[in-house]
């Protein structure tokens, strides 16, 4: 079996470990106007620096509308890839593969960065503005936003938008995209019982609620080069009892997103609603389920990626080793420890992809 120091092939693009870089928002658009600043290009180059093979830029909103608050990064226009292109740029020279987290908020937009909440969440007044879904259920914020039902011809527009920031994502340079598909917002709400009680193509069965994450899969894929992968993120259940999204739900869409061509599944969990109860949340508590979709792609070239408490080197390899994913994301820990790549290789007796400028540290 592979290990965690590996490279990892997807489609014709080689990550030279099995250590990802989940993106984290980073609520550090000062304009209010999505353009990435200096604090994203420190944020991403140094974890390229820091070793890792894939790195996932923070969820940028395919259209204003899609940021979860005024603060969140875009890609909805070419200014928009022009302000992250120093960035790929960077992270490419010094080995990493960059990636983009293409985003909706859906209904959980306009919402204050977390560092400005005080007795209020939602934005209101002239920062603020109508989230959408796929109802006019507004989530349950303590203040909740009316939120806009999406027509059809609404939600036609928004695939369009994902496309559109794929094209942009391009010409910034990067090197993989990630279609967001979990934690609550819009294309989750879409799929899940819990949010969704359409009752027209995009709502009712299986087929009618996963529809939505499957064109955009499919739109973002005919407009990203062949050579190219897509990966796409899921949660793998809702933690909402009987009545809400399933792992099992999850395995039997995994096969129909490979069709689409996503190239890796990127395995979380939960987040669309508040009364979710997770069972547990010790290490590698999600591991199980990227292990359970792994089993459902067997008949596909789709890899998995796992995540949850990978928080250190031996066990971020056993998870690789027993083949219960092929990739390993990490967020907090990473947050904590941009260089955890260079100290898990040291721990695990391969050798760190160091820069030069770093080499006497090690």
């Amino acid at each position: 079996m592979p290990h965690l120091f590996d490279e990892l092939e997807l489609r014709e693009t080689t990550i030279r470990n099995r250590i990802a870089v989940s993106p984290m928002c980073q609520y550090s658009c000062e304009g209010k106007d999505g353009l990435a600043t200096d604090w994203h290009q420190a944020h991403l180059g140094s974890r390229a620096t820091g070793g890792a093979g894939l790195i996932i830029s923070e969820a940028a909103a395919v259209e204003p509308r899609g940021r979860i608050s005024p603060r969140d990064l875009g890609i909805w226009s070419r200014e928009h890839a022009d302000a992250l292109a120093d960035t790929t740029a960077f992270v490419k020279k010094h080995g990493a593969t960059p990636a983009i987290q293409l985003a909706h908020a859906g209904r959980k937009a306009s919402t204050y960065r977390p560092s400005a909440r005080s007795d209020r969440t939602t934005v209101a007044g002239e920062d603020g503005w109508t989230p959408v879904g796929p109802t006019a259920e507004p989530y349950p914020y303590d203040q909740p936003l009316d939120t806009h039902r999406l027509s059809v011809d609404e939600i036609q527009d928004v695939i369009d938008s994902f496309r559109e920031a794929a094209e942009h994502a391009l010409d910034a340079g990067f090197e993989a995209a990630e279609v967001h598909g979990a934690h609550g917002y819009l294309l989750h709400e879409f799929y899940s019982p819990v949010t969704n009680t359409r009752e027209d193509e995009y709502g009712g069965d299986f087929a009618g609620r996963t529809r939505l994450v499957r064109e955009v899969t499919r739109a973002v894929r005919a407009v990203w080069p062949d050579d190219k992968p897509v990966l796409v993120r899921l949660s793998a259940t809702d933690w909402m009892g009987e009545e809400n999204w399933t792992v099992e739900d999850t395995a039997r869409l995994a096969p129909l997103l490979a069709e689409d061509g996503a190239d890796l599944l990127d395995i979380s969990g939960g987040a669309n609603h508040p009364d979710q109860q997770i069972p547990h949340t010790g290490p590698h508590y999600q591991v199980p389920y990227a292990e359970q979709v792994r089993d459902a792609l067997t008949d596909t070239d789709c890899a998995v990626g796992a995540v949850g408490a990978i928080n250190t080197a031996p066990g971020a390899d056993a998870v690789v080793r027993n083949g219960r994913a092929d990739l390993v994301l990490q967020a907090r820990q990473n947050l904590y420890d941009p260089n955890f790549p260079l100290h898990a290789a040291e721990e695990l007796g391969v050798e760190p992809p160091v820069p030069r400028q770093y080499r006497r540290g090690f």
